[in-house]
């Protein structure tokens, strides 16, 4: 694929500016304007609560959006869901007889369902142009050292700026990437500068659109470590909490080697070594994550608006430690001021059909509810 190959493909996003039943009316542009992006922090947003909902996550899954989900999240005490999507759904071509991707009239279904109940919706590419963030998905060009990938990145934000400019900010929110990798991994060699220059020009391309759009960036090396140089962008920060890997991920399939780890417990769980972020012989508990996670808590004391975009905790894992640990995990984001999205609301880590098979499940107009987990998100919710 060539340079002109690339841009090419990620073009086919103008079909973003095409009317929208949640756009206002498009307004003329003053071209002569100056293109600036304010440093001044935007409103800082309250803390918000929820869930993952992943119906076009990588690929279209699950079908479409449905309005009993935002309703009942409401209904639970929850305001917030983040849309994982993969771009490549985004810069298909359109289906011709269809007015637009059927992808897109989706999107706009989560932003109008998040408007009518109350529920703040924070769009999030999975994959992104030169990253997919999966082994599995290969990327002509790498986001964090070419040109071309930069490109695409920053012209499909800003179309999905054009495409919501109508959308108050208090509404929907932009997750720029997810799970940006660790500084110097081999495949992607990103470095902190690679990571500022990149999040900086899709903040600026979004915000020559709509300046007051409020913009997330997740830590680096997959959402865990936290960004203060980004503090003069005006943007948030997302961290993912899935430590200790060895209890969040017990036995998880795409894990190699998962299924061989000790069975989880909670607290004082002995590491063995299996992530590249702690060693082997760490004793994890209410205090050591507590440790870990401070930088991010001295963030949020900067004025920084802090959120943890993904928690959960794999159906494999012992559900008594599961509520433990998310009971200590909890408790510690409220006790900084964080709010939490969960990953996700239904499937193996969420609330609704996780397929646990040492929970009691609550029938729930055809789901099977956990109920104890619910009633532990909503008492810190």
């Amino acid at each position: 694929m060539t340079r002109r190959d690339f841009l090419r493909e990620a073009a086919a996003a103008a079909v973003l500016s095409a009317a929208s039943p949640v756009l206002a009316a498009d307004e003329p542009k003053d071209e002569s304007a100056e293109k600036t992006m304010k440093p001044a922090q935007p409103t800082i947003p309250p803390r918000r609560c929820g869930f993952n909902i992943h119906n076009l996550f990588y690929y279209i899954e699950g079908g479409p959006f449905q309005e009993h989900d935002f309703r009942w999240m409401a209904d639970w005490g929850f305001d917030f869901a983040r849309i994982p999507v993969a771009y490549t759904l985004i810069v298909q071509e359109a289906d011709p007889h269809k007015p637009e991707p059927w992808f897109l009239a989706e999107v706009d279904r989560a932003v109008d369902f998040g408007q009518r109940y109350g529920v703040h919706i924070s769009l999030e590419l999975h994959r992104a142009p030169g990253y997919p963030n999966a082994n599995w998905q290969k990327e002509p060009y790498n986001l964090w050292k070419d040109e071309s990938a930069l490109e695409g990145f920053c012209f499909l934000w800003a179309s999905l700026a054009e495409r919501y400019k109508g959308v108050p900010s208090s509404q929907l929110s932009f997750d720029l990437v997810n799970e940006p990798p660790e500084i110097g991994e081999p495949t992607y060699n990103m470095s902190r500068a690679d990571y500022d220059r990149v999040i900086g020009a899709a903040t600026r391309a979004i915000r020559e659109v709509t300046p007051d759009r409020f913009v997330i960036a997740e830590g680096m090396t997959w959402g865990n470590i936290p960004c203060p140089e980004l503090k003069d962008l005006g943007i948030g920060q997302s961290c993912h909490i899935y430590l200790p890997i060895e209890l969040t991920h017990y036995r998880a399939s795409w894990m190699k080697g998962s299924d061989t780890w000790a069975e989880p417990i909670w607290p004082n769980l002995v590491s063995e070594g299996f992530y590249s972020l702690y060693g082997k012989g760490i004793v994890w508990n209410r205090e050591r994550l507590e440790q870990f996670y401070q930088p991010w808590f001295e963030l949020a004391k900067q004025g920084v608006w802090v959120h943890c975009g993904e928690i959960g905790a794999y159906n494999k894992t012992p559900y008594p430690v599961v509520l433990a640990w998310f009971r200590d995990v909890l408790a510690m984001l409220k006790d900084h001021g964080i709010g939490f999205a969960l990953w996700n609301f239904r499937g193996e880590f969420g609330i609704l059909d996780s397929g646990r098979s040492d929970v009691d499940y609550e029938d729930f107009h055809g789901h099977k509810l956990d109920r104890k987990l619910l009633s532990l998100l909503q008492e810190f919710a």
